[in-house]
């Protein structure tokens, strides 16, 4: 496969997964994590791979055959208590979220989430769910709410100019494309470093147009009905904002008694790692274990 599952290793010593145990992948992706939980738990156990991006679920299923106890649902990981609950399915032994994008939903989804690829901004995990397209928010928002996507879901200390220059191109052509959009805030904001201008622009966008941090708050805030007692859960977070959350929900969880934290810090990776996949760079991996 093409997509390299971000800390692995790291990723399955602490979850630890055992024969005959139920485990959870809210975001399936390319199946990395979830094709070493299934090697763990063997033929007793069970998998439950959960996936937004329909194209996720219909790549897959080409290879579900040689994994009988694998059960894969098109879905949002802040449903999974519903989920367990229509496929009367019981609370998880283990459950492993990794918040970052594929390399098929980077390179090859045709949705606009890469600057790097011209391709129509659109940016929905799932385009029958009825949320605005990127596109939609670029043309039709207001410089002043355009300012606050940047600035919240973004941290863009330049959100007030590029939101400006935006509304003044649209005002002679729509903006429909990741190029377009990309070389507006290239003008807007002059480039620093090996870092493109654009990069926090795109991310506040795909947050606001999936209610990213809305889902991992519910999600969150459901793992004392997802998980077993003594149930471990590992999260891999990819910026400021979503590590905020996860650190900040766990450690309420540990002073209240419900959970120990496993990981005093965030898991890194290792130089290695960041060598072979430069996308894992950003990785932070936190834990715990549910009382």
């Amino acid at each position: 496969m093409s997509h390299i599952p971000v800390l692995l290793k790291e990723v399955i010593e602490i979850l630890n997964p055992k024969p005959g145990e139920f485990f959870i992948d809210g975001t399936f992706g390319a199946g990395g994590h979830s094709t070493a939980i299934l090697k763990k738990i063997g033929l007793n156990g069970k998998l439950l791979g959960i996936d937004w991006d329909k194209k996720v679920i219909a790549n897959f299923k080409l290879q579900i055959a040689n994994y009988k106890n694998l059960i894969l649902v098109q879905g949002n990981y802040a449903d999974i208590p519903e989920i367990l609950n229509e496929r009367k399915l019981h609370r998880a032994d283990g459950l492993i979220i990794d918040l970052g994008l594929s390399s098929d939903q980077l390179e090859s989804s045709g949705r606009g989430f890469s600057f790097l690829k011209d391709e129509i901004l659109d940016m929905r995990f799932d385009s029958e769910s009825g949320a605005l397209s990127a596109a939609e928010i670029i043309n039709s928002l207001s410089e002043k709410e355009l300012a606050d996507i940047f600035w919240k879901y973004g941290e863009e200390g330049n959100s007030r100019r590029i939101a400006k220059e935006i509304v003044e191109k649209r005002r002679k052509n729509r903006i429909k494309t990741t190029f377009e959009l990309a070389e507006i805030v290239e003008n807007a904001v002059s480039r620093r470093g090996k870092i493109h201008p654009a990069t926090k622009v795109f991310q506040a966008l795909r947050i606001y147009v999936n209610d990213e941090l809305e889902n991992l708050e519910r999600l969150l805030k459901n793992l004392g009905i997802i998980l077993k007692p003594q149930g471990r859960a590992a999260i891999i977070s990819f910026h400021s904002l979503e590590d905020r959350l996860v650190k900040n929900y766990f450690r309420d969880m540990a002073k209240s008694g419900r959970a120990e934290i496993l990981t005093k810090k965030p898991i890194v990776p290792s130089q290695e790692e960041i060598k072979n996949n430069q996308r894992s760079r950003s990785a932070k991996l936190r834990a715990l274990y549910k009382i």
